[in-house]
């Protein structure tokens, strides 16, 4: 048997706030838009085999590419030190 796609054991209040609800236009703008983007150059580097774990590890709790993580540390440190 299927399932209707319909929730019809809400209570009163709610239903009357679902049907009285009003629709917003959409402000935000799309995603590739969010982040500005910045020019960037590939370069080969080497480093410490615990330095990529951490920013591996740190980057998948993160759901991020652990190179944006790494770039994002440099840019960081970049600014503070170059005023």
């Amino acid at each position: 048997m299927k399932k209707s796609g319909r929730y019809t054991d809400a209570p009163k209040e709610i239903n009357d706030a679902l049907l009285s609800a009003t629709k917003i236009e959409d402000f935000l703008p799309p995603p590739d838009q969010l982040i500005a983007k910045e020019e960037t150059q590939k370069i080969t580097i080497a480093l410490s085999q615990r330095s990529i774990e951490f920013f591996k590890s740190a980057a998948d709790e993160n759901h991020i590419p652990y190179q944006q993580l790494i770039r994002k540390v440099l840019d960081n440190y970049t600014e503070h030190y170059a005023k």
